[in-house]
């Protein structure tokens, strides 16, 4: 294309905050300034959790500005030892800078820290037009300003003096035009504040926000009780079944898999309904879950399984499975990790894989131990844990149409019709894989469509509605359809239905007697709409082949088909009159539809002109009287009235056996 050219000048080199500004969505969400706040929010924490801070003080401002104030050590001032420039301007200027890098012996400012990207608080300054940080160490108050995407408008400097109180004060003004919304979610800042507080014993937490008329209205949060009290906040005064079982362990020195200090602390309780659970890894809310989530449930799975194996609580035919024992688990789970590893930068998801086996060992024993000295609560977990097992494995067999895209995808055997009439479509379910291939040559590409069914239907008589679909054979039928399974009363949406005429066509036999009788079993108890409004039909295929010689120029051969024995007695009685020798007729007999070509399968029981089908219909008034036959012949528990019924009416029966 003219006009556009490649060359080395066509490389552009990003420096310093430039491709967050260029790229935002890739280091922070943009829904709002929720979490560049929460970066500045996050640092505070950590003095707190490495025990230099006792208060957490955040002010929303009138003018859409928030800041963010702790009294623990303040940011170092002074010059970094290889960069040459003060370390606080590093923090807020450089993507890759920070004190949470050293990780190795354990013994970094903060070894516990809330992980790291390399972005934090570098990102709030690219997306802010201004701002300010003030920090009270080595005697005095200093200050430095950031202006238009981070960029430094003035130099570090003291402007006070400040002898008995260090601290960081951070205010900042999100720039609109990077976010969906300027205004920080009030519910979203009031939950991570409350969980700092939770997570931090003995931290005051505190939110000031400014109104109009200039006063302030104000928030705390504390919580003597710890994290049991928070999981029964979040709880929202459901009673547990048991009590709720809470703890903490960390890694000692001497332990050969953890680093010193790694470990967890929890809170959990079960539920007749569901409650929330929330997740922390040094203090972070990780809303996505991730690994720590993971080695919770595994190891309180391993220890309620060797409870209940011990007890030998569990059904025969039950088998307990991990997702059983905490569906109804709330928690609050606090992980500290030496270098925890995110999805993202938004710290969302927590992805160290050694996460798993770090909370899983933290936890097991100690709620095994817990659930021996509680036999009671143990048992009233399990009971909760076994009952969800087993309604898993009912809803395990309630199988659902096959969908793709929201579309109910066709059976890949069906053969469908072009036209797009559906008052002239006829769907034809074919018995055996043999007879549906001469159907489908035999049939009108146009308007006739080919579904064979390989073996017999399953008895749908005492089948559940939700159930019904693990047969592969029914599925497909309901989806070639499509209309969805109902009852007698129900009012269905038949507009999609796709064939105005369904079909029954099986052999002349017993055994096509009885597909057929399956067949219409299904559509009486699952599908009545659709008998009821003249959709369902039944093919009679001949059961003989009668092949008459010429007689003479004036009458050639001719093929004749009889239904069955009487039709065949009527036949030959005619062919007699016309002075047919018996002799002369061959009589063949049709072992089944496949024996049919498809020249013939077409003329007696498919081409309009020439076949015959009988319509299904239930006579008025014998709705009642159908349903109890149905019942008599199809339930499972009805052998015996079965057994006296045939009895009574064998005599009447006339079978082809």
């Amino acid at each position: 294309m003219a006009g556009k050219q490649y060359d080395e000048s066509s490389f552009r080199i990003l420096k310093g905050l430039e491709p967050v500004r260029e790229r935002p969505g890739m280091y922070t969400r943009t829904d709002s300034p929720a979490h560049v706040i929460q970066e500045v929010i996050d640092n505070a924490a950590d003095e707190a959790l490495a025990g230099f801070a006792k208060e957490i003080h955040v002010t929303l401002h009138a003018d859409g500005s928030v800041s963010v104030a702790d009294d623990g050590r303040g940011i170092p001032i002074g010059p970094h030892p290889e960069e040459g420039v003060p370390v606080v301007v590093l923090a807020f200027t450089r993507l890759h800078a920070g004190g949470k890098f050293d990780k190795r012996s354990g013994e970094s400012a903060y070894a516990f820290s809330g992980g790291l990207h390399g972005v934090g608080v570098s990102v709030t300054n690219a997306l802010s037009t201004r701002l300010e940080v003030e920090i009270r160490r080595d005697g005095k108050l200093w200050r430095i300003d950031f202006a238009e995407g981070g960029e430094r408008i003035g130099e570090l400097r003291a402007v006070g003096e400040s002898v008995r109180q260090t601290g960081t004060r951070v205010r900042v003004w999100p720039d609109a035009k990077y976010f969906e919304s300027a205004r920080v979610p009030m519910a979203e800042l009031e939950r991570l504040l409350r969980s700092k507080a939770v997570l931090l014993p003995g931290v005051s937490v505190r939110l000031d926000m400014e109104q109009p008329d200039g006063s302030m209205q104000s928030k705390s949060w504390s919580y003597p009780g710890g994290l049991a009290a928070y999981l029964a906040e979040l709880a929202a005064g459901l009673e547990p079944v048991a009590p709720a079982f809470t703890g903490e362990k960390y890694a000692a020195d001497n332990d050969p898999a953890f680093a010193p200090g790694e470990g967890a602390a929890w809170a959990l309780a079960w539920y007749e309904q569901s409650v929330p659970g929330e997740s922390y890894v040094n203090l972070i809310p990780t809303v996505s879950g991730g690994t720590h989530e993971s080695g919770l449930r595994a190891g309180l799975f391993e220890a309620l399984k060797s409870f209940i194996e011990h007890h030998a609580l569990l059904p025969r035919g039950v088998k307990l499975q991990q997702e059983d024992v905490c569906a109804r688990m709330g928690f609050v789970l606090s992980a500290r990790l030496l270098d925890p590893q995110f999805q993202g930068q938004v710290k969302e998801k927590l992805n160290s894989r050694e996460a798993v086996k770090l909370v899983s060992a933290q936890v097991r024993d100690p709620f095994e131990i817990w659930l021996n000295n509680h036999v009671e609560a143990g048992r009233a977990i399990a009971e909760l844990a076994i009952k969800q097992a087993m309604a898993r494995q009912k809803s395990a067999q309630k199988v659902e149409k096959k969908k793709s895209s929201g579309v109910a995808v066709l059976p890949g055997k069906l053969s469908d019709c072009e036209s797009g009439d559906i008052g002239e479509n006829e769907l034809f379910l074919v018995e055996g894989d043999s007879a549906g291939g001469s159907a489908k040559m035999a049939r009108d590409k146009e308007t006739q469509a080919i579904l064979p069914l390989r073996g017999k239907v399953q008895n749908a008589w005492e089948i559940d509605a939700d159930r019904l679909f693990a047969n592969a054979e029914i599925h497909d039928i309901a989806v070639a359809l499509g209309v969805d399974a109902h009852g007698s009363g129900d009012d269905p949406d038949l507009s999609g239905l796709r064939y105005g005429k369904v079909v029954i066509m099986s052999d002349a036999d017993v055994d096509g007697a009885h597909i057929q009788t399956l067949l219409l079993t299904l559509f009486f108890r699952h599908f009545p709409k659709l008998i009821e409004r003249g959709h369902i039909f039944v093919a009679q295929p001949p059961l003989y082949r009668i092949d008459v010689p010429a007689q003479g120029k004036k009458r050639p051969a001719r093929r004749l088909y009889a239904l069955d024995e009487g039709e065949l007695a009527a036949i030959r009685e005619r062919l007699a009159k016309e002075g047919v020798k018996p002799e002369a007729i061959e009589v063949g007999r049709f072992k089944g539809l496949g024996e049919m070509n498809p020249e013939q399968l077409r003329e007696t029981t498919m081409a309009s002109a020439t076949r015959r089908v009988l319509p299904v219909e239930v006579r008025d008034g014998a709705l009642a009287q159908t349903r109890r036959m149905f019942n008599l012949l199809m339930g499972k528990g009805e052998a015996a009235g079965r057994r006296a019924w045939m009895e009574e009416k064998g005599d009447t029966v006339e079978a082809d056996v």
